[in-house]
């Protein structure tokens, strides 16, 4: 099977790649930029960065923003795994129209699956992002092609993320409430190698970690592993958006679930270095 691949070069993209061509499919992966080095990071439409060849990947320069390289993009696939998203800057236009555009030429170029990567609490977060994340759901779900879509809680390097700058003032600052459920992209990655295999399935399914942890839970496991004593300084998150961060609106209780732990991150990045 010939997938092509959006976001190639993003976080998920990064492992999705190698593992789609040692699984066997035929991997076609794109971005904005054309091939000039060795591989890339970030989002910019389509993945971002630059490519290098030799990988047994075949790389295309695609722009989600204006359309330019799609038909090329698309044509000859059966399957695209959409994973582009640009949640920092021109969100509607990459996530919303981008997928809009995806969707047209896929439909035209004859695609039987579209497997969309979106984020659990969508529907539930109040969030700008996760607005536009919902609405790209709704247009992948109306288009022409058939189509999965997967949502995975956050991953855990997006949390520890945010943990380092909720503490750049010294104290760790948060809602020691908020509910999180971090889950590693390899297995993110895996169950959408399963979608892909298994065909159409025209739902939604929630994928997150193996456990639950109040963010005064992450935080403390966090700054032990780093070797800090720095103190947690609760600030109530207020609003809506707060009672749904500690009603669980980022978590899910859908099964299976990936097995790798927060400590297992921790124990990867921080293991024995006492960083501060």
């Amino acid at each position: 099977m010939r997938v092509l691949v959006t976001g190639a070069t993003g976080r998920l993209g990064r492992v999705a790649v190698p593992r789609l061509r040692d699984a066997g499919f035929t991997v076609r992966a794109v971005s904005r930029r054309p091939a000039t080095g060795g591989p890339g990071g970030g989002a910019d439409g389509a993945g971002g960065g630059a490519h290098g060849a030799g990988d047994g990947v075949e790389w295309l320069p695609v722009d989600l923003d204006t359309g330019a390289g799609l038909a090329e993009a698309v044509a000859g696939t059966e399957a695209v795994l959409h994973l582009a998203s640009s949640p920092n800057r021109d969100t509607h236009r990459i996530d919303v129209l981008g997928t809009r555009r995806l969707t047209v030429a896929a439909g035209h170029a004859g695609v039987r699956h579209l497997v969309y990567v979106s984020i659990v609490g969508v529907d539930r977060v109040p969030l700008a992002y996760y607005r536009h994340k919902l609405a790209a759901e709704q247009v992948v779900a109306a288009g022409e092609v058939p189509w999965s879509v997967l949502r995975a809680t956050q991953f855990p390097e997006f949390l520890a993320g945010l943990l380092g700058g909720a503490s750049r003032l010294g104290p760790v600052i948060g809602d020691r409430a908020v509910l999180a459920q971090p889950v590693d992209p390899g297995e993110v990655v895996d169950r959408l190698v399963a979608l892909l295999s298994a065909g159409p399935s025209r739902r939604v399914e929630d994928f997150g970690g193996p456990e639950v942890l109040r963010f005064d839970e992450a935080a403390r496991s966090w700054l032990a592993a780093r070797g800090s004593r720095r103190p947690l300084l609760p600030v109530r998150i207020p609003g809506r958006l707060g009672r749904e961060l500690r009603a669980g609106g980022l978590t899910t209780t859908a099964t299976p679930t990936g097995t790798r732990t927060w400590a297992d991150y921790l124990a990867d990045t921080y293991g024995g270095t006492g960083r501060r």
